[in-house]
């Protein structure tokens, strides 16, 4: 598993081996170098062909970047600073003087108008930013701000490569949030474990590929609470429940879905497909009759008769009086038929999130995830008493999944390029690993189908196997299409494969 810690918690982290005189700057340096290596080898560069921009702010994570420049310089690279601020770190920029670094003073706005920096970072193949670290809140202002932005004029069709110290220059290492200029990286290289802000949304997508350099750190970590977690592949694997020689149907786990409608029968057969794709014992479709015919004909295995379940799928493609009062009449059925003490556990999703106010008495008496995306989540808050838009939600995802947890009482799995889960306590999982593919109507039946198979088979924590679902979703994209185009029925028989590659390659051997 993959923790993102907020500023307060690296501190700490950092403190007992500062206080003992460990080089931290110098070894942070040096997995920074190494990076910028391997990228000029990727782009077939040789070390003393290659040209790097080093943009260095104040503080340490100046520093970082400017011990980087003198690593780099002392390899044959061919190194300029940019000296963001009139005091960076010192023994930095000793290093880098006396390596042989170029440096250019861009404090002024006189200097910003120079062409000279200009030049410098037009034919560098690689920029390093360094110019903000973690101690950053509220966006770039000021003369940082009109750099990055006048850097990002510069920088056209992806070029050159951009590796950042830590965080990009520009988010918020705490919440992700995006205020203001930002420098996108194609790398991060994170000091001792990942900050928050690259895990979670928007600004994870400003990150690039993440290298965490652990520093000695990891013990110090563990002490410390995580912001925010991602599960691996690896993960998943383990936990993924596979059937035993002595299962049967009932004991692998059975799934209501009430889903589809006559005006949208598709998502019935999508998410019932999905739920026996992902491996449950028995799938009961209790949806509409009209339906029932069409799931029937493409998975003749799906049972349409009422009976004990562990889990509920409820509302993709729900729409009308009928439909929703057959997802009221399913549940309570569904509610009472559960054993004392065992609480049925229900995926909610799209029609059925404009129930919740009114069925609360049905949500506050299961194990609940809700499944929205930034619009429905706008919807779901106002209903509760907070009205905001959708561009709130997807300004600032983590921050309004957690406030609908707390309200509802359930887990919230947040659908977006960057899949946020919320626990009522607060806790956060984020999840990557999709593909923009994924973009198309249907996936979200897909996902609510592979989650309440899971929650109807696992015993694992339901926000834990919400991000299991979404990382399994996001592999199974990735296997159907290959690279390219893909529609949600192409998941349904990649779902399987995906799983399957994950228990091969990931599954330890017992």
């Amino acid at each position: 598993m993959i923790n993102g810690y907020d500023a307060e918690a690296v501190r700490a982290a950092e403190a007992p081996a500062l206080a003992a005189g460990v080089p931290l700057m110098r070894w942070a340096a040096q997995a920074v170098a190494a990076t910028v290596r391997e990228v000029l080898a990727g782009g077939g560069i040789r070390a003393r062909s290659g040209r790097v921009l080093v943009l260095a702010g104040g503080g340490n994570n100046g520093g970082d970047g400017l011990h980087a420049a003198a690593d780099l310089a002392g390899r044959g690279v061919a190194v300029t600073a940019l000296l963001a601020r009139d005091r960076v770190h010192p023994g930095g920029l000793d290093r880098a003087r006396r390596a042989g670094v170029r440096l250019l003073p861009v404090t002024t706005p006189d200097q910003l108008a120079a062409p000279g920096w200009r030049e410098a970072a037009r034919h560098a193949h690689v920029w390093v930013d360094a110019l903000a670290g973690i101690g950053v809140r509220g966006g770039l202002r000021g003369h940082s701000a009109a750099l990055v932005t006048a850097l990002n004029q510069l920088r056209q069709d992806g070029a050159p490569a951009v590796v950042a110290v830590d965080i990009p220059s520009g988010i918020d290492a705490g919440t992700g949030r995006l205020n203001g200029p930002v420098l996108s990286a194609d790398h991060t290289v994170t000091m001792g474990a990942a900050k928050a802000g690259v895990l979670l949304p928007p600004a994870a997508l400003r990150a690039g590929t993440v290298h965490t350099c652990p520093l000695g750190l990891e013990d110090a970590f563990a002490t410390q609470v995580p912001a925010v977690a991602r599960l691996t592949a690896a993960d998943v694997a383990t936990e993924w429940p596979v059937p035993q020689s002595t299962d049967h149907k009932y004991s692998r786990g059975v799934l209501g879905v009430v889903a589809g409608s006559p005006a949208y029968p598709g998502a019935g057969v999508l998410t019932t497909g999905a739920a026996i794709a992902t491996g449950c014992g028995m799938v009961r479709y209790l949806g509409a009759t009209e339906v029932a015919a069409r799931v029937l004909d493409h998975y003749p295995e799906a049972v349409t008769a009422t009976g004990r379940v562990q889990a509920m799928v409820v509302g993709p493609g729900i729409t009308g009086q009928d439909e929703t009062a057959r997802v009221e009449q399913a549940l309570l059925t569904a509610i009472e038929a559960a054993p004392t003490g065992e609480p049925i556990a229900v995926v909610w999703d799209a029609g059925a999130l404009d129930l919740l106010p009114r069925l609360e008495h049905m949500l506050r008496g299961t194990r609940s995830v809700l499944t929205p995306h930034a619009g429905e989540l706008a919807g779901l808050l106002g209903s509760y008493g907070h009205p905001t838009e959708r561009a709130d939600v997807e300004a600032e995802p983590a921050a309004w999944a957690a406030l609908a947890a707390e309200l509802t009482g359930a887990v919230v799995l947040l659908k977006g390029p960057v899949t946020v889960i919320a626990q009522p306590d607060g806790v956060l999982f984020s999840c990557a690993d999709g593909s923009p593919w994924l973009a198309t109507a249907g996936s979200g039946d897909v996902l609510a189908g592979a989650l309440g198979a899971l929650a109807a088979t696992s015993d694992v924590p339901l926000a834990r196997a919400a991000a299991a679902a979404a990382l399994v979703h996001g592999h199974a994209a990735r296997l159907a299409g290959g690279g390219g185009p893909i529609g949600a029925h192409h998941l349904l028989p990649a779902l399987p494969a995906a799983i399957a590659d994950l228990l091969t390659r990931h599954r330890p051997h017992r």
